[in-house]
């Protein structure tokens, strides 16, 4: 009998997101960086806590809006931190700005979707684990794209927070073989344009 990746545990809101998003091929530049800023947020942190967290975040973050966000400043990080339905924590709320500048860059010389899946030539990597232990925690890939996303100027993207957004956002399918789910989000695709 098939069963859920081991990780997503009991919460329905983990099991909603496990079998609705987690490994689904995102294109869309906007929400692409909306979900590794998340995961910048998560380090030293459980998903959970940032997934419950997610829409306290859209709010405060005007809905993921890198463009807005990038005009930001320091009495933004000042109001940020006053705001307890998220991390507080200076220097996410810095990087988050930080970045958003970096996305602008990358999304206007080639889009940052683009950016992202040129890695893959455009195909998410199938893995074909059988236990979460055999799960990396970073690759040669996440190392070569944090590498080059901090060469652009992005903060809080080492390997593992990478490697934790590829497999989010459906650059890899990182679904174990027993799970449902590994086959349904390998047959995904980049819509035709």
């Amino acid at each position: 009998m098939s069963e859920r990746c081991d990780w997503v545990g009991h919460e329905e809101i983990y099991k909603t997101y496990h079998d609705t998003e987690w490994g689904v091929p995102e294109y869309d530049s906007r929400a692409l960086w909306e979900k590794l800023i998340l995961d910048g947020f998560q380090a030293g942190l459980s998903w959970i806590t940032i997934l419950k967290k997610r829409d306290n975040f859209r709010a405060a973050f005007e809905g993921f809006d890198p463009n807005i966000i990038a005009e930001w400043g320091e009495a933004d990080v000042t109001r940020l931190l006053e705001d307890p339905g998220i991390v507080r924590h200076r220097g996410k709320i810095a990087a988050t700005i930080k970045n958003a500048r970096a996305w602008q860059r990358i999304e206007a010389e080639q889009g940052f979707d683009t950016y992202l899946w040129d890695y893959l030539g455009g195909v998410p990597l199938q893995n074909t684990w059988a236990s979460m232990a055999d799960v990396p925690a970073h690759t040669p890939l996440s190392n070569a794209i944090s590498k080059d996303l901090k060469k652009r100027g992005f903060t809080f993207c080492g390997p593992t927070i990478v490697y934790a957004f590829m497999q989010a956002c459906g650059l890899v399918n990182d679904h174990l073989i027993t799970c449902p789910r590994h086959s349904d989000v390998a047959k995904l695709v980049r819509p035709a344009s």
